[in-house]
Protein backbone atom coordinates (compact mmCIF):
# COMPACT_ATOMS: atom_id res chain seq x y z
CA UNK A 1 0.00 0.00 0.00
CA UNK A 2 1.33 3.49 -0.73
CA UNK A 3 2.49 5.85 1.77
CA UNK A 4 -0.02 8.66 1.02
CA UNK A 5 2.97 10.65 2.80
CA UNK A 6 5.86 10.00 0.64
CA UNK A 7 6.66 12.50 -2.02
CA UNK A 8 6.09 11.71 -5.75
CA UNK A 9 9.66 12.20 -7.26
CA UNK A 10 8.71 13.91 -10.44
CA UNK A 11 11.81 13.69 -13.09
CA UNK A 12 11.15 16.91 -15.23
CA UNK A 13 12.39 15.75 -19.07
CA UNK A 14 15.38 13.82 -17.78
CA UNK A 15 18.00 13.44 -20.57
CA UNK A 16 19.81 10.26 -19.82
CA UNK A 17 18.23 6.66 -18.74
CA UNK A 18 21.60 5.88 -16.83
CA UNK A 19 20.79 9.37 -14.55
CA UNK A 20 16.98 8.22 -14.03
CA UNK A 21 18.21 4.37 -12.60
CA UNK A 22 20.58 6.28 -10.75
CA UNK A 23 17.28 8.09 -9.25
CA UNK A 24 15.01 5.73 -8.57
CA UNK A 25 18.26 3.95 -6.53
CA UNK A 26 18.49 6.79 -4.22
CA UNK A 27 15.05 6.96 -3.98
CA UNK A 28 14.38 3.25 -2.93
CA UNK A 29 17.26 3.65 -0.54
CA UNK A 30 14.81 5.85 1.81
CA UNK A 31 11.99 4.23 0.90
CA UNK A 32 10.24 5.97 -1.69
CA UNK A 33 8.64 4.35 -4.80
CA UNK A 34 6.83 6.93 -6.60
CA UNK A 35 8.72 7.77 -9.52
CA UNK A 36 6.62 10.27 -12.32
CA UNK A 37 8.93 11.52 -15.49
CA UNK A 38 7.81 14.35 -17.76
CA UNK A 39 8.64 14.11 -21.56
CA UNK A 40 11.84 11.49 -20.96
CA UNK A 41 14.32 12.69 -23.72
CA UNK A 42 14.98 9.46 -25.10
CA UNK A 43 11.47 7.82 -24.45
CA UNK A 44 10.51 5.12 -21.86
CA UNK A 45 11.18 2.73 -20.78
CA UNK A 46 14.81 3.50 -21.46
CA UNK A 47 17.07 -0.07 -21.27
CA UNK A 48 19.86 2.54 -19.62
CA UNK A 49 17.86 2.96 -16.61
CA UNK A 50 18.04 -0.72 -15.33
CA UNK A 51 21.74 -1.34 -14.85
CA UNK A 52 22.10 1.76 -13.32
CA UNK A 53 19.26 1.48 -10.66
CA UNK A 54 20.95 -1.63 -8.92
CA UNK A 55 17.97 -3.58 -8.12
CA UNK A 56 15.26 -0.31 -8.04
CA UNK A 57 13.26 -1.95 -10.43
CA UNK A 58 10.06 -1.46 -8.65
CA UNK A 59 10.73 1.93 -9.18
CA UNK A 60 11.32 1.79 -12.42
CA UNK A 61 8.40 -0.87 -13.45
CA UNK A 62 6.08 1.54 -11.59
CA UNK A 63 7.18 5.36 -13.12
CA UNK A 64 4.91 7.00 -15.50
CA UNK A 65 5.13 9.16 -17.64
CA UNK A 66 3.26 12.93 -18.66
CA UNK A 67 3.66 14.69 -21.29
CA UNK A 68 3.50 17.93 -19.32
CA UNK A 69 4.70 18.98 -15.57
CA UNK A 70 1.27 20.17 -14.94
CA UNK A 71 -0.08 16.89 -15.67
CA UNK A 72 2.27 15.35 -13.87
CA UNK A 73 1.53 17.61 -10.50
CA UNK A 74 -2.09 17.67 -11.52
CA UNK A 75 -3.42 15.34 -8.25
CA UNK A 76 -0.67 16.78 -6.15
CA UNK A 77 -1.71 19.43 -3.30
CA UNK A 78 2.13 20.23 -2.37
CA UNK A 79 4.24 20.55 -5.11
CA UNK A 80 7.96 21.65 -4.20
CA UNK A 81 10.38 22.73 -7.41
CA UNK A 82 14.30 22.23 -6.69
CA UNK A 83 16.33 24.72 -7.86
CA UNK A 84 19.82 26.84 -6.86
CA UNK A 85 19.25 29.61 -9.26
CA UNK A 86 16.11 32.63 -9.54
CA UNK A 87 13.63 32.00 -11.95
CA UNK A 88 12.00 35.01 -12.34
CA UNK A 89 9.38 33.78 -9.63
CA UNK A 90 8.63 34.60 -6.30
CA UNK A 91 8.11 31.52 -3.94
CA UNK A 92 8.68 30.79 -0.63
CA UNK A 93 12.19 28.92 0.04
CA UNK A 94 13.00 25.99 2.36
CA UNK A 95 15.88 23.27 2.54
CA UNK A 96 14.99 19.73 2.23
CA UNK A 97 15.00 19.22 5.97
CA UNK A 98 11.97 21.93 6.26
CA UNK A 99 10.13 20.34 3.11
CA UNK A 100 10.64 16.88 4.43
CA UNK A 101 8.48 18.03 7.97
CA UNK A 102 5.89 19.69 6.18
CA UNK A 103 5.13 17.16 3.71
CA UNK A 104 4.78 14.30 7.15
CA UNK A 105 2.91 16.54 8.36
CA UNK A 106 0.16 18.00 5.80
CA UNK A 107 -2.90 16.05 4.20
CA UNK A 108 -2.77 15.64 -0.09
CA UNK A 109 -0.34 14.37 -2.39
CA UNK A 110 3.42 15.85 -2.57
CA UNK A 111 5.67 16.23 -5.75
CA UNK A 112 9.38 17.22 -5.48
CA UNK A 113 9.90 18.46 -9.04
CA UNK A 114 13.44 17.76 -10.13
CA UNK A 115 14.88 19.61 -13.73
CA UNK A 116 16.76 18.07 -16.67
CA UNK A 117 20.74 17.31 -16.06
CA UNK A 118 22.01 20.81 -18.09
CA UNK A 119 19.83 23.23 -17.28
CA UNK A 120 17.28 22.46 -14.38
CA UNK A 121 13.69 23.47 -14.10
CA UNK A 122 12.63 26.40 -16.21
CA UNK A 123 10.39 29.28 -14.83
CA UNK A 124 7.03 27.89 -16.06
CA UNK A 125 7.90 25.10 -13.73
CA UNK A 126 8.94 26.16 -10.67
CA UNK A 127 5.85 28.51 -11.14
CA UNK A 128 3.83 25.33 -10.65
CA UNK A 129 5.45 24.66 -7.01
CA UNK A 130 4.11 26.07 -4.08
CA UNK A 131 7.47 26.30 -2.60
CA UNK A 132 11.07 26.23 -3.76
CA UNK A 133 13.79 24.01 -2.17
CA UNK A 134 17.42 24.36 -1.80
CA UNK A 135 20.47 23.97 -0.01
CA UNK A 136 23.40 26.15 1.13
CA UNK A 137 25.85 24.91 -1.87
CA UNK A 138 29.53 26.50 -2.87
CA UNK A 139 28.29 29.44 -4.79
CA UNK A 140 31.64 28.65 -6.76
CA UNK A 141 30.67 25.21 -7.81
CA UNK A 142 26.43 25.00 -7.50
CA UNK A 143 26.17 21.92 -9.45
CA UNK A 144 24.46 18.66 -7.97
CA UNK A 145 23.50 15.85 -10.69
CA UNK A 146 20.64 14.80 -10.37
CA UNK A 147 20.54 11.44 -8.24
CA UNK A 148 22.74 13.60 -5.96
CA UNK A 149 19.56 16.21 -5.65
CA UNK A 150 17.26 13.43 -4.66
CA UNK A 151 19.08 11.60 -2.40
CA UNK A 152 19.34 14.82 -0.29
CA UNK A 153 15.39 14.97 0.00
CA UNK A 154 14.93 11.58 0.29
CA UNK A 155 17.28 11.14 2.63
CA UNK A 156 15.54 14.13 4.95
CA UNK A 157 12.41 12.19 4.03
CA UNK A 158 13.63 9.55 5.43
CA UNK A 159 14.45 10.86 9.35
CA UNK A 160 10.60 12.04 9.24
CA UNK A 161 8.97 8.58 8.31
CA UNK A 162 8.25 5.73 10.32
CA UNK A 163 9.34 2.13 9.66
CA UNK A 164 12.89 2.72 8.01
CA UNK A 165 15.65 1.29 9.18
CA UNK A 166 18.06 3.06 11.41
CA UNK A 167 20.59 2.60 14.07
CA UNK A 168 19.22 1.32 17.39
CA UNK A 169 20.63 1.03 20.46
CA UNK A 170 21.12 -2.81 20.35
CA UNK A 171 23.35 -2.20 17.34
CA UNK A 172 25.59 -0.06 19.36
CA UNK A 173 25.25 -2.28 22.04
CA UNK A 174 24.36 -1.25 25.69
CA UNK A 175 26.19 1.37 27.98
CA UNK A 176 28.92 -0.38 29.72
CA UNK A 177 27.94 -0.15 33.67
CA UNK A 178 30.74 1.80 35.67
CA UNK A 179 30.97 -1.23 38.22
CA UNK A 180 32.83 -3.18 34.52
CA UNK A 181 34.32 0.50 33.47
CA UNK A 182 36.39 0.81 36.65
CA UNK A 183 37.42 -2.75 36.64
CA UNK A 184 39.07 -2.23 33.43
CA UNK A 185 40.39 1.01 34.25
CA UNK A 186 41.67 -0.92 37.28
CA UNK A 187 43.28 -3.83 35.64
CA UNK A 188 45.35 -1.33 32.76
CA UNK A 189 46.24 0.78 36.32
CA UNK A 190 47.62 -2.90 37.96
CA UNK A 191 49.82 -3.53 34.79
CA UNK A 192 50.99 0.26 33.97
CA UNK A 193 52.24 0.33 37.93
CA UNK A 194 54.18 -3.18 37.85
CA UNK A 195 55.57 -1.89 34.77
CA UNK A 196 57.02 1.51 36.12
CA UNK A 197 54.94 3.24 34.51
CA UNK A 198 53.43 5.98 36.84
CA UNK A 199 56.29 7.73 37.63
CA UNK A 200 57.57 10.39 39.52
CA UNK A 201 55.46 9.69 42.46
CA UNK A 202 54.02 13.32 42.62
CA UNK A 203 52.32 12.88 39.04
CA UNK A 204 50.70 9.72 39.41
CA UNK A 205 47.19 11.13 40.51
CA UNK A 206 47.61 13.29 37.99
CA UNK A 207 48.22 10.55 35.27
CA UNK A 208 45.58 8.52 36.78
CA UNK A 209 43.09 11.10 36.09
CA UNK A 210 44.07 11.74 32.36
CA UNK A 211 44.03 7.95 31.60
CA UNK A 212 40.58 8.03 33.37
CA UNK A 213 39.28 11.05 31.05
CA UNK A 214 40.80 9.33 27.73
CA UNK A 215 38.90 6.16 28.56
CA UNK A 216 35.80 7.73 29.86
CA UNK A 217 35.08 9.93 26.49
CA UNK A 218 34.28 7.53 24.19
CA UNK A 219 31.26 5.98 25.98
CA UNK A 220 32.35 2.19 25.87
CA UNK A 221 29.96 -0.54 25.29
CA UNK A 222 30.53 -3.95 27.27
CA UNK A 223 31.86 -5.32 24.01
CA UNK A 224 34.36 -2.63 23.91
CA UNK A 225 35.07 -3.23 27.45
CA UNK A 226 35.67 -6.72 27.32
CA UNK A 227 37.91 -6.55 24.46
CA UNK A 228 40.02 -4.05 25.68
CA UNK A 229 40.02 -6.62 29.13
CA UNK A 230 41.06 -9.56 26.65
CA UNK A 231 43.87 -7.08 25.15
CA UNK A 232 45.14 -6.67 28.83
CA UNK A 233 44.58 -10.22 29.81
CA UNK A 234 46.94 -10.78 26.76
CA UNK A 235 49.66 -8.60 27.70
CA UNK A 236 49.75 -10.30 31.42
CA UNK A 237 49.59 -13.97 29.31
CA UNK A 238 52.85 -12.89 27.45
CA UNK A 239 54.48 -11.48 30.74
CA UNK A 240 53.64 -14.70 32.42
CA UNK A 241 55.48 -16.63 29.27
CA UNK A 242 58.71 -14.56 29.77
CA UNK A 243 58.73 -15.68 32.82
Amino acid sequence: MTDTRAPIIVLVRPQLGENIGKAARAMLNFGLTEMRLVSPRDGWPNPDAGPSASGADIVLEKAKVFETTADAVADCAHVYATTVRKRGVTKPVVTPAIAAQETVAVQGRTAILFGPERSGLETDDVALARKIITVPINPEFGSLNLAQAVILCAYEWSKQADGLASPTESDAGLPAPQAELDAMIAHLYALLEARGYFFPEDRVPATKRNLRTLLTQPGWNSGQVKTLRGVLAAFEKREDFRK
